[in-house]
């Protein structure tokens, strides 16, 4: 009963908290903003306000690169913040939206960014992006406010792309460091008994066949996200998962019932487990001795969390060398892989100059070859722009150093950066990341219930799913 009743109180919460930031939309400004004539006033000072999730080693990064900022623009002041988790910064400004008190600058992903457009909180970032004003730097040199075709083309596409994913074209977001989802493999192991690392799901399915034929006792594949797995084969398959407008919920349909029922059988044969089945994240079993029951031989997780899949060194050495490649496909010719981490968001003001002075910060982020190399070097995340792999301290002295040892994190970055055309992202409205829950649980549901009715069970969870997904949506 207890459960009950905290549950009824977080859910009235959380539907206060939205009905407050609609209530807001009434009252906001536009989301295009206007470029005012006079431009930026480079003599007035102007604070900002920053909130991200970073950790030490990463705000270290980042106040060394407000120091080369401020010898560009003296005037801005960079208040910046860490809120949390990803979660924590989204919760903490949904409640600062409703009395008008939300950062300038801000971690985020999709679906927070649909939620605070609810009430026109962030900007869009089209006018700003197109502008060819001139502003005048601290040295006497000037840049265009708005990005140049040259900047546009540098971004990798995928994580560009992703600020257009609300349903309306319009630009809300700037990517600023990002992961991937990878395949880590015991490349001894696989090596000693001549496996190749698969490129499909069907090559994979014969692989973990093998394994289990080597090693019964394993389980030969770890995959942390289940709601990744299911978004991805949507992807691959290109079978419909969501719609930012319209009807939202497009995923019960026979196709991507199908590949559930695939996996299924995957996991009732031993081939498979995921992070909530298992309890915890899958890379713990893939760093285990192969002499331990339940270890597995491949891990399917994020690029960011290389060195989480290296194992232990045992006498100054590595008990085995860890491989990382692609994820497989269902098409090798038409990849698709998803696109995770932080991107930015500006904030609407009452001071137009905040605004401005937050794109200009923002600008100098994603677009700052050396800030970009440096920040995805100290965090295992892939940079946005594809002109850090010509900056040569980047090359020589991280890219080219990488392998499955010491060096992962870089091995794990080259991997990312191989996929760069085969990246996509989910559309965002309000209500998409309940889709993101619920397939993820849908998937655990199916591959684990004890039933004799399976395309009964796998049918109804898929009802269950799209039910629940329109009831938090409201």
């Amino acid at each position: 009963m207890k459960k009950i009743i905290v549950a009824v109180i977080l859910l009235l919460a959380l539907c206060l908290n939205t009905l407050a930031l609609a209530s807001c939309k009434k009252d906001a400004k536009d989301v295009d903003f206007v470029v005012p004539e006079e431009g930026f006033d480079t003599s007035t000072p102007v604070t900002i306000t920053f909130y991200h999730t970073m950790g030490q080693n990463l705000r270290d990064v980042l106040d060394r690169y407000i120091v080369e900022f401020n010898k560009i623009y003296p005037n801005i002041t960079i208040n910046h913040q860490q809120v949390g988790g990803y979660d924590d910064v989204r919760d903490q400004i949904k409640t600062e939206i409703a009395v008008g008190g939300q950062p300038n600058i801000a971690y985020c992903y999709p679906d927070h960014v649909a939620l605070y457009n609810l009430a026109k909180a962030a900007i869009s970032m089209d006018n700003l992006i197109a502008s060819e004003m001139t502003v005048t730097r601290q040295d006497g040199t000037t840049e265009t406010l708005g990005l140049t075709q040259t900047q546009i083309d540098d971004f990798i596409k995928g994580y560009y792309e992703e600020g257009k994913q609300f349903g309306d074209g319009k630009m809300y977001t700037l990517p600023l460091s990002k992961s991937t989802e990878v395949l880590y493999y015991n490349k001894t192991f696989f090596d000693a008994n001549g496996i190749t690392p698969p490129t499909t799901w069907d090559e994979m399915e014969q692989v973990c066949k093998r394994i289990k034929e080597i090693d019964p006792d394993s389980i030969p594949l770890g995959y942390d996200s289940e709601s990744n797995w299911f978004i991805n084969l949507c992807e691959q398959l290109n079978s419909p998962y969501t719609s930012a407008t319209g009807d939202h919920f497009l995923f019960d349909n026979e196709t991507n019932r199908n590949f559930v029922a695939k996996f299924r059988e995957w996991y009732q044969k031993g081939y498979v487990t995921t992070q909530e089945i298992s309890g915890g994240y899958t890379s713990a079993l893939f760093v285990k001795a192969s002499t331990e029951a339940g270890n597995s031989y491949m891990s399917i997780g994020s690029s960011a969390g290389a060195t989480h899949q290296r194992p232990e060194k045992s006498g100054g050495s590595y008990p085995f060398e860890v491989g990382i490649t692609t994820v497989p496909q269902m098409d090798a010719a038409n990849p698709k892989v998803i696109s995770q981490g932080p991107s930015l968001c500006i904030f609407n003001k009452s001071n137009p100059q905040e605004v401005l002075a937050s794109w200009l910060f923002v600008k100098y982020l994603t677009t700052c070859v050396e800030f970009q190399a440096e920040f995805s070097m100290a965090s295992g995340y892939v940079p946005v722009i594809k002109s850090v792999n010509n900056n040569e301290i980047y090359k020589t002295q991280f890219l080219d150093k990488a392998d499955g040892g010491d060096n992962i994190a870089a091995l794990s970055i080259k991997v990312g950066l191989q996929q760069e055309a085969a990246y996509y992202t989910s559309p965002a409205f309000n209500g998409s990341s309940a889709a993101r829950d619920q397939v993820g649980l849908l998937m655990q549901k199916c591959l684990t219930a004890q039933t004799d009715d399976v395309a009964g069970m796998i049918k109804k969870a898929f009802e269950d799913a799209v039910a629940e997904c329109k009831y938090q949506a409201g």
